[in-house]
């Protein structure tokens, strides 16, 4: 497999890349007056020129041309193709093997590697044709080239309709996060485009505009050759392009520069979150200067030889949300395409496609008959305190409590909703809250048991073993057992003592289905949740009075809320982690992966039951919360998009590779179509971190047990040389953390979140097969070495 690679930046090479607002635009001609402007910059530096893809004869390849007219210049042309077509076509009728993208940044990274450690200077790399030509693969040069994010030069258009073929090239790349530095173009008499677009780059985007006369017309092979050398010799005279290498070389001091200050400066600038900056120094803050897929470019001093930007993966997902892979190019579109139709628009009393479609697809998609409604916020945690503003207005309507007597939720220990106050009220006194002066727990909090593989067998803790988590999941099969009486009476018991006994009163009962995440990754027993709520929904008589449902579909006993702001969408493998537990609840919260890892947006979905209960002529009886920013377009739109690409992918099978690998020994899955595995994947509980990789952390030493679902695996850390024990403050997983950090030369590194003593990793939905492997080796070579 080949290492891992990342953007592109040498101390000692400045490396350029030039595009092209369209085909015959001069590339070949400004790259050369480029390379010559450049040569003579500095006596101990050296320009080179590569072509990674060339299309046409090989005697009239751009890298001929430029070394015609530079001799001795270092000049590459990695993958030529004859015909005079596009990339992808040419490829596609060569004889050669069709190179992937990762085979073209590969050797793009090499020859760039080998330049910085024996020539120090300057690289100019050009693209083939326009911004949007396909590459060999038939990927498109701006998605093609994005992980590099090289610094841009736009060769604008001076033909007729140049001037739009310019800016479309322009925004193509400022939507991939390309930084464009300068744009040159030719000075054509007829057009003068020109005379539009200097001062439409010059004012509007501060990016500088230099013209050149147009090159002299093709005549016989020796004119040409004549004609250009006084056309460079002419051009090189102009006094607007002598500045360019200077500025070229600031803007590249410059941004070494403010990456290598960005620690000190943020150190004395931000309050970070969830951080004791009493530790917090300098050299512990990671610099990311871009992402891209599921990695970040993290900036790191090294060797001329290397970049300084690294290859880090995302291994929290960036706090559960990345799921599309960073800079995805569909939803930056998406997100483009709203901004600049809405912006923001009011939302009370209004309404917008994007809201009202995504409205329609998440009833849809959740595949809950409860779940009627939607409503919109900012983020997880005030989504939840909606969600239990909606339940507790139900059930005082329903009870007839009065407003001053206190009312509780009921949760389980270990549970966390959010940070805001309402949502912290929410969870059991920890430490999260402990030292938040207006904490006031609302509630009462139910032991739970936790599912871990430990020594290659999955322990329901309490609760028995099991072969296979798959069969932890059989919630129906283990209730037509009579697994879960032992739980019903249990949870009855405890219900009748704190209603019957301590007279509490309770308005809703709030879950985080099957993971409770912030509070340490605990994977409860599905039953054990499952059976929770059947046994709230049988019994209204402890809550308030025996109340006959007006339907199936009305709620019972208490309103019950779903915190599925963590393991929704797809995080467990499954549009919701509702049908885990065989329940649907009359409340469910959503974030984080709903916009993909874009963009902050919450929505909150009820029944039509709990919606009626707010129903009233007096205004005062409404759900009254709301946000400047509720419905967001833009966010309302990437969702869509999100949503989209993900159920997309799920009815396609593209995690067949790891529905595949973790039933290995099933022959149905083994030898399944697409459409089967999607079916597959619906009914099993299936992980795209290997079996035979939890198998293996389950019998190492320190470790107290694994479990791995959908994208998400936990490691629980034990006790060992002096380290704090499990909980939040214990230092267990530091070990692991750190090893994960610290760089290979041919996997990279993990950048991961610890929880106490649990260290968790994340995948995004698009992250590879191969990626995940290489985090896979990491892991073991971190546990190997002792951490």
């Amino acid at each position: 497999m080949s290492p891992q690679l990342g953007a592109l930046l040498h101390r000692s090479l400045r490396v350029y890349q030039v595009w092209g607002a369209n085909t015959e635009v001069g590339k070949t001609v400004f790259s050369t007056i480029l390379c010559k402007l450049t040569s003579g910059y500095k006596p101990d530096e050296k320009t080179a020129f590569l072509k990674p893809v060339s299309t046409g004869p090989a005697e009239e390849a751009d890298g001929r041309h430029i070394s015609k007219f530079i001799p001795g210049l270092d000049s590459q042309t990695l993958y030529q193709f004859d015909l005079p077509v596009s990339p992808h076509l040419a490829a596609q009728v060569s004889q050669q093997n069709t190179p992937s993208d990762e085979e073209v940044l590969c050797k793009i990274h090499g020859f760039a590697s080998r330049l910085a450690s024996t020539h120090p200077g300057w690289l100019f790399v050009e693209t083939a044709g326009g911004v949007h030509s396909p590459g060999p693969s038939g990927t498109t040069q701006a998605d093609l080239y994005r992980p590099l994010r090289l610094p841009a030069i736009l060769i604008g258009d001076a033909k007729l309709g140049g001037i739009s073929s310019t800016i479309s090239a322009f925004e193509s790349l400022k939507i991939r996060g390309y930084d464009v530095e300068l744009v040159l173009l030719f000075e054509d008499k007829t057009y003068q485009n020109h005379s539009y677009l200097t001062p439409y780059f010059q004012q509007k985007h501060s990016i500088p505009v230099q013209t050149v006369p147009l090159p002299p017309p093709r005549l016989s092979p020796s004119n040409d050759v004549s004609n250009m050398q006084t056309y460079y010799t002419t051009a090189l005279s102009l006094p607007s392009l002598s500045a360019i290498p200077s500025r070229l070389s600031s803007l590249h001091q410059a941004r070494i520069a403010r990456l290598q200050s960005m620690p000190e400066t943020a150190s004395k600038t931000i309050w970070y979150p969830f951080t004791q900056h009493q530790q917090l120094t300098p050299d512990k803050i990671t610099v990311i200067e871009s992402a891209k897929d599921s990695h970040f470019d993290t900036f790191q001093s090294g060797s001329p030889s290397k970049s300084l930007l690294r290859p880090m993966f995302d291994g929290s997902a960036s706090w559960w949300t990345q799921g599309l892979g960073h800079g995805n190019p569909a939803l930056s579109l998406a997100a483009a395409y709203a901004a600049g139709r809405y912006g923001h628009v009011m939302f009370a009393e209004a309404v917008h496609e994007p809201a009202l479609a995504l409205a329609e697809m998440l009833i849809t998609g959740m595949g809950n008959k409860r779940l009627k409604r939607v409503f919109y916020s900012d983020n997880g945690s005030t989504g939840v305190e909606v969600g239990v503003k909606m339940a507790l207005g139900a059930a005082r309507a329903r009870y007839g409590w009065a407003g001053e007597e206190k009312v509780g939720v009921i949760g389980l220990k270990g549970s966390y909703h959010g940070d805001t106050i309402g949502a912290m009220d929410c969870s059991e006194p920890g430490v999260f809250n402990e030292k938040v002066e207006w904490y006031e727990g609302k509630g009462a909090w139910l032991g739970s048991p936790g599912v871990r593989c430990e020594k290659g067998v999955w322990v329901v803790e309490g609760g028995g073993e099991f072969k296979t988590l798959g069969d932890v999941f059989d919630v129906e099969g283990r209730e037509k057992r009579g697994e879960g009486r032992g739980y019903e009476k249990e949870i009855r018991g405890v219900l009748e003592k704190l209603v019957g006994e301590e007279g509490k009163k309770f308005g809703a009962l709030i879950l985080e289905p099957v993971v409770l995440g912030a509070g340490g990754m605990h994977l409860v027993d599905p039953l054990f949740q499952r059976t929770l709520v059947k046994v709230v929904r049988q019994s209204p008589e402890l809550f308030g009075r025996k109340h006959q449902p007006n339907d199936e579909l009305d709620w019972s006993g208490l309103p019950v809320v779903f915190d599925e702001v963590f393991t929704g969408i797809y995080r467990l493998g499954r549009f919701s982690a509702a049908s885990f537990l065989g329940v649907d609840p009359d409340i469910s919260v959503h974030a984080k992966l709903l916009t993909g890892g874009l963009l902050p947006l919450s929505v909150t979905l009820a029944s039509e039951s709990v919606f009626r209960s707010f129903l009233s002529d007096d205004k005062s009886d409404a759900l009254l919360h709301g946000h400047s920013y509720t419905a967001h377009a833009v966010g309302c739109q990437v969702a869509l998009e999100s949503l989209k690409t993900m159920m997309k992918m799920e009815k396609s099978g593209e995690w067949g590779w790891a529905i595949s690998c973790q039933q290995k020994s099933d022959d149905q899955t083994q030898h399944a179509s697409s459409e089967q595995v999607a079916a597959i994947a619906d009914s099993r509980v299936w992980s795209v971190w290997s079996h035979e990789l939890v198998e293996w952390l389950s019998w190492q030493k320190g470790v107290e047990g694994v479990w791995a679902l959908g994208t998400v695996l936990a490691i629980h850390m034990g006790s060992a040389g002096g380290v704090v024990g499990v909980g939040y403050k214990s230092t267990a997983a530091k070990g692991l953390q750190a090893a994960l950090l610290k760089a290979s030369e041919d996997d990279g590194s993990v950048h991961s979140r610890v929880l106490g003593n649990v260290l968790y990793l994340m995948a995004g939905q698009t992250t590879t097969e191969e990626s995940v492997r290489r985090v896979e080796r990491l892991v073991k070579q971190g546990l190997e070495d002792g951490t």
